[in-house]
């Protein structure tokens, strides 16, 4: 009858935690929605128990606990390295009395929550502290029985001994309809992600199969009904798609089934309780998201809802995969939108769009964020989205391959695919420019470091050195796994990862962008690529720093300001057009 969420929405009552995060509801036929929690400094992560009609949710409480403590509570006005110590208390909300009540209280931080479908215990992640930094290593999974009010521990000491990196963090957990399984996933960087079972009962934790060599997209598990079978989203060659498989510890590798077949990229997936009914959040390559029912055995596909109407008027690109030799001569794969009214024979304006991870990919689908490349396709740009080595939907090898060869087998696989452009006679070989965001910014700093051949070049929250990276990111684990150990004991290869040291080379015109608050790539990468550009280097460069912004930008007018700025770099250094600063590009 009710949607629940959260939301940090200013409250009716000024005696309320009004822009705190809360837990709200709203009916299902209608109405205002309302609070159900009012939480002093508001809530963390929630779940609801059908069996006992009660809502569990988080909150945390933190201060400091070491022998400095007294030190650090005479001189607060200062900022500590050391993060303090947080406890983490669960509570319980009655939805028929509405009377909150203390479960536990545990000396870390939750941050995945699942309830037992009998409500007699849950099952929780948890970390040492609330950076992402601690999750690498340092997470485990937990069972609180609410009979014997005790914890058990799922990750035993020394479980991790076999992974192909210390770090990888955990998430997802989720029960299955007996209660007798317990599902996660642990992800990596630079490694594929693998789907973990625990048997409470019988005390054993082991692997699934991975089928196909298909790249499991981490915490996008469900168990499908009562049938025993798990779900998740998996990438394969551009597409993301449904698979299940059945949970047990031995089992076949061609077990495996896709819900979700054909040219389809999957955002998001739910079943009904019955595990008959499926519905998913789907890309294709006409359309950006909407809602599609998938039924009968050969997964037929219903829309239930256009949310963007208005993209009929569009100029829609055309869409392709394509394929090349790359650094190793095998085949990279990567997709080329066209405008829409392109014809084989005419040479056109490129750009390489590079996408971010690198454990990642570019999808066979619509794209319409502030990246840029429908809009780039539209002002007749062809744009090419590689998918170099590391990418996920290859296999594993082709994934594994990138660590320690960042800088090298990326850089080649990307250009020997522009090389293969300019030989069909796709791409102007006098007119091109390269661009991305996060890692797809490292790779432009890379590239303009190796090559004069691109007009322009935009790097979005790029990294320029990896020992600056390693010291300042909050997920250290991805450049240690990639350098294959620490500053120290791998510093030549932290020397030929990063573009800082070549930067003398380049010649290609960049405009660099970077949130404020990046913690991801910090600004302090931009702003030394700026410097030695413009002070140092004297290549045409600016830099645009996003007030209050992090690793992504989430305001509509600094998005704008972004393809603006975009349009008007590439208008001017690779068309050679100039009058867009006399009229700014309308989009």
């Amino acid at each position: 009858k009710y949607i629940y969420f959260t939301s940090s929405r200013d409250l009716a009552s000024k005696d309320l935690n009004g822009g705190t995060s809360q837990i709200w509801r709203i009916a299902v036929s209608g109405g205002e929605a309302q609070a159900i929690t009012n939480v002093s400094d508001g809530i963390g992560i929630y779940e609801m128990s059908v069996k006992n009609n009660t809502i569990y949710y988080t909150v945390q409480k933190s201060q400091f606990e070491d022998e400095w403590k007294k030190l650090r509570s005479e001189h607060p006005a200062v900022i500590y390295g050391r993060e303090k110590q947080v406890m983490t208390e669960i509570w319980q909300l009655d939805l028929k009395s509405w009377r909150s009540e203390l479960v536990t209280s545990l000396q870390s931080v939750v941050t995945s929550l699942s309830v037992a479908p009998d409500g007699k215990k849950f099952a929780f992640v948890s970390k040492p502290d609330t950076t992402l930094l601690k999750g690498e290593g340092w997470s485990a999974v937990e069972i609180f029985d609410f009979a014997s009010r005790k914890l058990s521990l799922q990750t035993k000491p020394g479980w991790r001994m076999n992974h192909p990196s210390p770090y990888g963090w955990l998430e997802n957990v989720c029960w299955s309809a007996d209660g007798k399984l317990l599902a996660f996933t642990i992800d990596f960087d630079g490694y594929p992600a693998e789907i973990l079972i625990s048997d409470p009962a019988n005390e054993k934790l082991y692997q699934l199969n991975r089928p196909f060599q298909v790249s499991l997209n981490a915490g996008t598990l469900n168990w499908q009904g009562a049938s025993g079978r798990l779900c998740f989203m998996a990438a394969d060659h551009g597409r993301r798609r449904v698979y299940s498989v059945s949970a047990a510890e031995k089992v076949p590798v061609n077990d495996a089934k896709i819900l979700t077949p054909g040219d389809v990229v999957i955002d998001q997936y739910s079943f009904d309780r019955s595990g008959k009914m499926l519905v998913v959040s789907m890309n294709t390559p006409e359309a950006p998201q909407d809602l599609y029912s998938v039924t009968g055995k050969k997964a037929a596909y219903k829309q239930l809802t256009k949310i963007n109407p208005q993209i009929d008027t569009w100029e829609i690109p055309q869409i392709s995969t394509i394929s090349w030799k790359g650094a190793l001569d095998d085949q990279v794969e990567g997709i080329l939108m066209l405008p829409p009214d392109y014809r084989s024979g005419r040479a056109l304006p490129l750009i390489v769009s590079i996408h971010g991870g690198p454990t990642s990919a570019a999808n066979f689908s619509f794209y319409y964020g502030y990246g840029g490349e429908a809009l780039f396709t539209a002002r007749g740009f062809a744009v090419f989205l590689p998918n170099y080595r590391g990418s996920t939907g290859y296999g594993d090898e082709f994934m594994i391959q990138l660590i320690g060869n960042e800088n090298n087998l990326d850089v080649e696989d990307i250009l020997t695919g522009v090389d293969a452009l300019v030989q069909q006679g796709v791409a102007d070989p006098g007119r091109m420019a390269v661009m991305g965001w996060s890692n797809g910014g490292y790779l432009t700093n890379c590239i303009i470091t190796k090559t004069n051949r691109f007009k322009a070049a935009i790097s979005g929250a790029g990294v320029l050195d990896q020992t600056m990276q390693w010291g300042l990111e909050d997920t250290p684990g991805h450049v240690i796994n990639y350098m294959e150990g620490l500053p120290w004991e791998e510093a030549e290869e932290y020397r030929h990862s990063s573009a800082l040291y070549n930067l003398d080379k380049v010649k290609t015109p960049t405009l660099i962008h970077v949130g404020e608050n990046d913690q991801r790539v910090p600004s302090a990468h931009s702003k030394t690529l700026f410097r030695a550009l413009d002070t140092y280097l004297d290549v045409d460069s600016e830099l645009i720093i996003y007030p209050g912004a992090p690793h992504g930008l989430k305001k509509y007018s600094q998005r704008q300001t972004k393809l603006s700025w975009d349009l008007s770099w590439l208008f001017k250094y690779v068309l050679k057009d100039t009058t867009s600063f006399e009229k700014p590009p309308v989009f």
